[in-house]
């Protein structure tokens, strides 16, 4: 029996990364090879007209489990009925740029693109934060979406936990399969940090709202070893934590709390 079409959102669709990430979502790769998809591609009115051209690329291309096509500049029509939000879109730091003034532009976006998802998008809607600070934006869209549930929100560090499997398995002369139960803690930022002290077994860092697990102040978005079963992440309990891995895990908490500070300062 055919499934039901899955709405996607991407934001920021006409950039690289979403140029990039749209066609292996229509072609079934992030979510099945049974899985028809409606693509719902979100960015800026000045990328309308390359918007357009990647929408028209996908038509083109025939995917078998591509359902439809929504290419918009609005945050209402992107939203509306999404089962699945990939967050790439977002204000990068430009040169002589303060970084409250950086904060400020995407805490205004996530804000609004929030506001969307929380009246529009379908029950239980999934979401993934990629845009920097990646940590602090799906904060913001957590506080303002709150009919979404916490662990529906999460954002991504899965570029740094495969760097580091990278650069473990150049170090030993082993592939990189065979290093396993890296850890990415903390921010998406140069204080997270990366720890090898469990390498055996399996599971991936992501960055999930904190509950307090190994003493993170709760209410930040932190990045965890986590396991995921049938759809749904539980963060790894019981690992020891040494004198030195509890400092840099105090030391991100530290920039992640500056972070979310700064963030809500910009909101008042």
């Amino acid at each position: 029996m055919a499934k039901d079409p899955i709405r996607v959102l991407v934001t920021g669709a006409a950039g690289q990364i979403g140029y990039a990430l749209v066609p292996m979502i229509a072609r079934g790769i992030m979510l099945g090879p049974d899985q028809p998809v409606i693509l719902h591609m979100l960015d800026i009115p000045p990328a309308a007209e390359a918007l357009n051209g990647v929408k028209m690329e996908l038509v083109d291309a025939a995917f078998p489990l591509l359902k439809g096509v929504v290419a918009t500049t609005d945050a209402v029509e992107a939203c509306t009925g999404v089962n699945v939000a990939v967050m790439v879109g977002g204000f990068p730091r430009k040169e002589g740029m303060e970084r409250k003034d950086v904060m400020s532009k995407n805490v205004s976006i996530y804000k609004s693109q929030a506001s969307a998802l929380e009246k529009y998008a379908a029950a239980n809607c999934k979401v993934l934060v990629v845009a920097n600070p990646a940590n602090t934006n799906a904060l913001i869209l957590k506080e303002f979406a709150p009919s979404i549930p916490e662990k529906n929100i999460t954002c991504l560090t899965r570029l740094d936990h495969n760097r580091a499997l990278g650069q473990i398995s150049e170090k030993l002369n082993v592939q990189v399969s065979d290093v396993k139960n890296v850890i990415i803690w903390g921010n998406h930022s140069s204080t997270q940090y990366p720890d090898v002290t469990h390498a055996t077994g399996t599971w991936v860092s992501m960055g999930v709202y904190s509950d307090g697990s190994y003493d993170v102040p709760a209410g930040l978005i932190y990045s965890f070893p986590v396991t995921c079963r049938n759809g749904e992440w539980t963060i790894v309990q019981g690992l020891s934590i040494d004198e030195f891995s509890r400092k840099k895990l105090d030391l991100t908490a530290e920039e992640l709390s500056e972070e979310k500070a700064l963030a809500y300062s910009c909101l008042s």
